[in-house]
């Protein structure tokens, strides 16, 4: 019993073995491999083959992980990392504000959380590129999210792999409604914070914060100045540009997205503008809501190297001409959660041995989990 509640830690110091480069035993391998794929204890499986001294060899690894992804206690794992690398436990933060959203509704919010989940989800059953959650050409869509999205012929409430129509912005997660609604507040989006978003979370690359002594940009309620304008005096600062240059292109790209994920052309606003009358529900034809017509959204941008976009579409492109960005990106994401620790210095080779790895098998999720369970990274204190 102590045994197996303790998984037999070792004596040896935590110093003691990394300095010696040794690896975990069979019940702490056990332990690890299953809070990362079960987010729980191992299961008597597991526990057998360490009772054996056979949970390390690495075909016994293989069918374990493959028997674990397998188990629907696996959507533990589904769930819990895309709430945390997508931050959809943050969805609930803010609440759109109704007379400027009225389409906003409890069963949108489920089904934007459905749609990351099952995404994530078919990916990883089908071992898709990882390159998929930058773009791809399906989509996992119920009928009132493809009625959202304005995508036709999708029906009932089930989750199902719908093929996108040619030209589709809706590939990936960037533009998923979810990812969408959690990078912005509940009135407005700032290609700021959603530039910066995208940065920490989905590449996990944070940008550093802003000096001290300049001011963050805020909204001209006035409407004397747009965003974008602002931002352009802000990369006036050298300190600024520096940051800005990387932070602001994804944000500008997005732009064309509102704070629940809707597509636009324009802003809703309650300043100045014209009135735009809609029901404030589809079955409640009779109750309206009023909001004004905005600025139109200029959604261009230019890259760091100085590649250019014109919208979301070319930005993703551009995005994907670098192949190997997303793969090494979520190996140390996948790396952090599985261990429970952040990466250093030393732990970059060993990112790149497992990127370069899973090259041959087109960057698949699948594959890129089981070469982090086999790597050296994964067995060590």
């Amino acid at each position: 019993v102590d045994r197996r509640l303790s998984l037999r830690e070792s004596s040896a110091t935590f110093a003691e073995r990394k300095a010696t480069n040794a690896t975990i035993d069979d019940y702490s391998l056990a332990s690890r491999l299953s809070y990362f794929l079960w987010s729980s204890l191992p299961d008597e499986q597991l526990l057998s083959l360490a009772d054996r001294a056979e949970l390390h060899t690495p075909n016994v690894l293989r069918d374990q992980v493959q028997r674990m992804l397998a188990d629907p206690k696996s959507d533990r794992f589904v769930e819990r990392f895309t709430g945390q690398w997508l931050r959809l436990n943050d969805l609930d933060f803010t609440v759109p504000d109704q007379n400027l959203y009225p389409e906003y509704s409890q069963l949108l919010r489920r089904s934007m959380l459905d749609e990351t989940h099952a995404f994530f989800r078919e990916v990883l059953d089908r071992d898709h590129s990882v390159n998929d959650f930058i773009d791809s050409d399906f989509a996992m869509l119920n009928k009132p999210l493809a009625d959202f999205y304005g995508i036709d012929g999708v029906k009932g409430l089930a989750v199902n792999r719908v093929q996108l129509p040619e030209n589709s912005v809706r590939g990936g997660v960037l533009t998923q409604a979810s990812v969408l609604k959690v990078s912005a507040d509940g009135t407005r989006t700032s290609p700021v914070l959603r530039g910066a978003w995208i940065l920490k979370y989905l590449y996990g690359t944070p940008s550093p914060p802003p000096p001290p002594t300049i001011a963050a940009i805020e909204p001209d309620i006035r409407g004397a100045t747009t965003i974008r304008e602002q931002l352009a005096r802000h990369r006036d600062h050298e300190s600024c540009n520096r940051c800005h240059h990387k932070i602001d292109p994804p944000g500008f790209a997005l732009e064309s997205f509102d704070v629940i994920g809707a597509q636009r052309d324009w802003y809703r606003t309650r300043g100045s503008g014209q009135y735009v009358k809609v029901p404030r529900h589809p079955q409640a034809p009779n109750h309206y809501v009023q909001y004004r017509r905005g600025a139109d959204v200029d959604a261009s941008g230019v890259m760091p190297d100085g590649r250019t976009f014109s919208g979301i579409r070319d930005y993703k492109r551009l995005l994907l001409e670098d192949q190997t960005a997303m793969p090494r990106s979520l190996t140390r994401i996948l790396l952090t959660y599985s261990l429970g620790r952040q990466l250093g210095f030393s732990d970059r080779p060993e990112v790149e041995r497992i990127v370069a790895s899973v090259k041959a098998k087109d960057y698949g999720l699948r594959s890129l989990i089981h070469e982090i369970v086999q790597c050296e990274t994964f067995r060590r204190p």
